[in-house]
């Protein structure tokens, strides 16, 4: 896997249901690269500090590959490394195949995977149209948030090396799935009770559903 693009957003005002508010949805490359801090990226915007940011969601990570199928979806859209919210675009990342709780070395961060994006109206204001929520959903690849182990430098071209791969084997997309499915899959849910890559509210609302 190699970072394409590292991205960052200036504070931008929206309007959502009659209310003013500012949003950093609105990334865009950035030449010098970005700095990772324990809970946010440097100089990022992010202002609803309630769903981003923090120390299981410090940033955000969205695959290259899957831009050729948004395009296709919408061809009138002029697309933007960022546009997913993203901040670094990653050629090669598989959400199939990535785990959460393994460990990569990007550039000189230290960087551990914890759980999937989980789209919210600011995609949809975004993209022009809040239908694109519902095939997120469905398309089941929503890149992955990660925690910083050890804050650094990440720069386009850099390679995300795995240190350590997680004990538990449950996928990004498994977990995504596993958020948005009426009947879970008890055997996945049991793997993310001692996981404590996932914030552990998440995993309290998800061990819930686990039945006796």
């Amino acid at each position: 896997m190699k970072i394409t693009s590292t991205n960052i957003a200036k504070p931008t005002t929206i309007v959502w249901n009659g209310k003013t508010q500012t949003t950093g949805i609105y990334k865009y490359p950035t030449k010098e690269g970005i700095y990772l801090e324990k809970e946010d990226v440097k100089g990022d915007e992010v202002s609803d500090r309630k769903h981003h940011g923090g120390i299981f969601k410090a940033c955000y990570l969205f695959s290259e590959d899957h831009y050729a199928y948004w395009q296709n979806l919408y061809p009138n859209l002029d697309f933007n490394y960022g546009i997913f919210g993203e901040n670094l675009t990653v050629k090669g990342l598989d959400e199939t195949k990535i785990t959460v709780g393994d460990i990569y070395k990007i550039g000189t961060a230290l960087v551990q995977v914890t759980q999937p994006r989980e789209p919210c109206f600011k995609l949809g204001i975004r993209f022009g149209t809040q239908t694109i929520l519902k095939q997120f959903i469905k398309h089941a690849r929503p890149g992955t948030y990660v925690r910083v182990l050890e804050e650094g430098l990440i720069k386009p071209g850099d390679k995300m090396i795995l240190v350590q791969a997680a004990t538990e084997r449950l996928t990004t997309a498994q977990l995504f799935t596993l958020l948005y499915a009426k009947q879970k899959d008890q055997s996945q849910l049991a793997l993310i009770v001692h996981n404590d890559a996932i914030p552990l509210k998440k995993r309290q609302k998800l061990a819930a559903f686990i039945k006796n």
